[in-house]
Parts: structure tokens; C-alpha cells; sequence
């Protein structure tokens, strides 16, 4: 499991209306280039956002799929991404004070090409990936305004 954690400015219900927004998953998602349509019912589990992944015109069509969802605390995908796999990620977010909120990633390979690559090589690539992936929830979360869930 490759894990990143971000300590950010704002309530978890904050963060957690940034994540329950599947519309925005391209703008805080490293590597989704657009979103094709977002399931009834976001984040429930079992819902899905459809999306493109990579750059035109070599772009790959899939889905990531909500796995656990708990409020304002947690939200586990199984994001798949065509010949690359399937990757299941946690987003746990932990209060630390009425303002801040300790946002914890983990990456996990679940099927696919990220299974056979040694997990010290993938966290070479991941870690300043997903690194990127909470800068872009803190900058939304505590820039944007987003009604809470």
C-alpha cells in the first residue's frame, strides 16, 4: 500500500463535499482528463463517475466505483483504468481541530499491470502523484464553495 497524508485548512465536511462532487473528480484527480456522466446518487456505494484517463487522443474510457463511503470521514474507490488495472484508493479524513482536517490517501493495486510492478517502483511514481492529488482537493476544499453533504 502506497500512502500520502495532507493536513488541510477547512472542516472535513469541506473536503468531504469536494470528494461527493463527482463532477469535480477531474479537477483534483491526477491523471482524468474528463467525465463522461456521474452515477445518481454520488458517492453512495456502488455508484459510479465514468471518465477519460490521459491525454488526447490516447485517452483510455472507464470508471471508478465507490466501494465505502462514511460521511465527512471516509470514502474508498476502486478506480479502473483499462489495461493499467484497477487500483482501490482510501480517503480518510481525521479532525484535528474545528479548522483543520488530516486527509490520509492509500493506493492499493488491485488487478492488472500495477500488481506485477514492485510497490517500491510504483511509489516512485505515485507518491508525488497522489502528493498532487490532495494539493488539488486542499485548493478546492478551501477555495471553492461547495454545498456540504
Amino acid at each position: 500500500m502506497i500512502e500520502v497524508c495532507r493536513t488541510i485548512r477547512t472542516r472535513p465536511e469541506q473536503i468531504f463535499a469536494v470528494l461527493a462532487d463527482g463532477w469535480s473528480y477531474a479537477g483534483w484527480v491526477v491523471g482524468a482528463a474528463h467525465i463522461r456522466n456521474v452515477d445518481d446518487g454520488w458517492p453512495a456505494v456502488g455508484t459510479r463517475v465514468h471518465h477519460r484517463l490521459g491525454p488526447w487522443p490516447l485517452q483510455i474510457e472507464d470508471q471508478t466505483v465507490v466501494r465505502a463511503m462514511e460521511p465527512n470521514r471516509l470514502l474508498e474507490l476502486e478506480a479502473h483504468a483499462g489495461p493499467f488495472g484497477i487500483a482501490r484508493i482510501r480517503l480518510a479524513l481525521e479532525p484535528l481541530s474545528d479548522t483543520t482536517t488530516r486527509v490520509r490517501m492509500s493506493w492499493t493495486g488491485a488487478a492488472g499491470v500495477a500488481r506485477l510492478i514492485p510497490e517500491s517502483v510504483l511509489a516512485l511514481m505515485l507518491r508525488p502523484r497522489n502528493s498532487e492529488t490532495l494539493y488539488r482537493v486542499d485548493d478546492i476544499a478551501t477555495h471553492r464553495k461547495f454545498r456540504t453533504v
